[in-house]
């Protein structure tokens, strides 16, 4: 990777990416998806059929509802499973805390068309 830094200014990168942005602006398919896939990501999950989604609404089911629900009512029905919820939570909350004071913050770069990478 340290080669590939080295070898790739940021320049030269960025060129790619206006010559991919103008590709893709001409009708260019496949820098369209490259670019979306950079900026937006690729979706984790595949989305319902319409069949599906049909079935769903004729049922009165909303998989989100039921997913947000979920946890509050497993709380109410299993209180003893919950228990010790808070005591779990202030655990989580007690290592962000630490983690916050050991990570240095990101130091960001004035101007990012002229930094390169190993330059101090």
């Amino acid at each position: 990777m340290g080669a590939l830094l080295d070898a790739v200014s940021l320049a030269d990168w960025r060129e790619v990416v206006q010559g991919a942005l103008e590709d893709a602006k001409g009708g260019d398919a496949q820098a369209r998806n490259w670019l979306a896939q950079y900026l937006i990501g690729k979706p984790e999950g595949k989305a319902p059929t319409p069949l599906t989604v049909v079935v769903q609404q004729l049922n009165g089911a909303d998989p989100v509802v039921n997913r947000l629900a979920k946890p509050l009512i497993d709380r109410q029905q299993f209180p003893s499973l919950h228990q010790n919820d808070d005591w779990a939570d202030g655990i989580r909350s007690r290592i962000a805390s630490e983690l916050v004071e050991k990570i240095k913050p990101v130091e960001t770069v004035p101007n990012p068309a002229t930094a390169r990478p190993g330059e101090d």
